[in-house]
């Protein structure tokens, strides 16, 4: 057993060896010091929270599970970050709609605070990007994380990844340039 003084200043390889040793408390400081992040991608991945919050549940368990078969190719928090989003899919397309959106109206923004509507937008101008621009700006963008992480994490070369940013942020600048141009 470890103490969690002792974890806190342990690196991430070191702590997935350790747990896959058998130490019962490593995989717990693992957890202590990523959970946030990975809450953070899967939220942007999956753009609802029950989704995303089960999305991290499931990465965890996974990653629990199958540290033997991390090759320490890359970075610990890279190995996550593919293991969360991957989870986030998979929960996306089990996913069946509940409601038809079209039945709704959509809410005005009331909020006069510009930096909550500029938020509002970009988040609906995400929304709109086919899901392999949109992960890449969240990983890169967002997450900053660089282009060989990203692609590690979203298992395509980094030039998929560069032409994806590329193309999202394109497309991005279009769509919030035309909801500037609105009354």
């Amino acid at each position: 057993m470890s103490t969690g003084t002792e974890l806190a200043e342990v690196d991430d390889l070191t702590l997935l060896r350790r747990h896959q040793d058998g130490d019962r408390d490593a995989f717990g400081e693992l957890f202590r010091r990523h959970r946030d992040r990975m809450w953070a991608v899967a939220l942007r991945t999956a753009r609802d929270p029950e989704v995303a919050a089960d999305a991290v549940q499931d990465a965890f368990l996974n990653a629990f599970r199958r540290a033997g078969s991390f090759r320490g190719d890359s970075q610990v928090t890279t190995w996550l970050h593919r293991i969360t989003v991957n989870a986030c899919l998979d929960r996306l397309r089990r996913q069946r709609p509940t409601a038809n959106l079209d039945d709704h109206d959509p809410v005005e923004p009331r909020d006069g605070h510009h930096a909550v509507e500029v938020r509002l937008d970009v988040r609906q101008a995400l929304d709109q990007l086919p899901e392999g621009q949109r992960l890449a700006l969240v990983l890169v963008d967002m997450h900053g994380m660089s282009v060989a992480e990203a692609a590690q994490v979203l298992e395509v070369a980094e030039g998929t990844v560069k032409s994806r940013c590329s193309r999202g942020r394109e497309a991005m600048a279009r769509l919030l340039r035309h909801r500037e141009d609105e009354p």
